[in-house]
């Protein structure tokens, strides 16, 4: 039986694949900031483990903990929407200590026991606007842009050791919380010179059209913990994927 090791687990894409995993007899170990046994189903083959992916200290407890993995997915991160110049500093690096540094950290503190076994797969779920470029998410795309290239430069060096690493791009999901976690890091939208695109781009947001679910998620990282590098995930994902080649 494999096991995969899941970080940000509390809700949204990360408890639906853990889910996904356990229902398809998988050991899953589901890591969160702070850990909710009541979020997912009972099972023999669960560990609910506390991982805040911005504390070494921390990260070395819970690998420890976990013991030998198959599958690390890193998907803990946040958003933010801001205008670049409304932006605060201390936001970005958030963003990046989370979503960029955090998945580095991670990855490393997993890696050798891949490389020893020459065995394993690194799954980055990052997200489509890397695909398509939108107003107000640059702090937010640059920190997913980054784990981009991060993971296909990685994906080089460890092919000679049998270990892959893939990426899953979800699109926008609404029926995450992925946007109200994202409201606390939310500045400058209502400044006077970007009322009128802030305006016109959740107007935009607001018509109906292909979307994100978690489940398509979950299927994009069960297919990539067993085949290719890229995924879009999600009807909108696949659409700008397409449009990118």
């Amino acid at each position: 039986m494999k096991t995969i090791l899941i970080t940000g687990c509390s809700s949204g894409f990360g408890l639906e694949i853990a889910r996904y995993f356990l229902d398809r007899d998988w050991k899953v170990v589901a890591t969160m900031r702070r850990p909710r046994e009541d979020v997912l189903p009972h099972s023999e083959h669960l560990r609910v483990l506390a991982l805040d992916v911005t504390d070494p200290e921390n990260i070395r407890q819970a690998v420890e903990a976990a013991g030998p993995i198959d599958v690390l997915v890193n998907n803990a991160g946040f958003g933010a929407a801001s205008p670049v110049e409304a932006t605060s500093m201390a936001t970005v690096r958030e963003l990046f200590e989370t979503n960029t540094f955090g998945t580095m950290a991670v990855t490393q503190a997993v890696l050798p026991q891949f490389r020893q076994r020459r065995a394993g797969v690194v799954v980055n779920v990052t997200s489509s606007v890397t695909l398509k470029s939108i107003p107000l998410l640059a702090s937010y795309t640059a920190s997913k842009a980054a784990v981009n290239a991060f993971t296909e430069s990685m994906a080089l060096e460890l092919k000679q050791f049998g270990v892959r690493a893939c990426l899953v791009l979800p699109g926008r999901s609404p029926e995450t919380r992925f946007g109200d976690n994202a409201r606390s890091h939310t500045q400058g939208l209502d400044h006077e010179a970007y009322v009128d695109l802030v305006k016109s781009l959740f107007a935009r947001f607001a018509e109906p059209g292909p979307i994100t679910h978690a489940r398509d998620v979950a299927e994009a990282v069960w297919r990539a913990a067993t085949d290719p590098l890229r995924i879009p995930a999600g009807a909108d994902a696949e659409a700008w994927a397409a449009e990118a080649h």
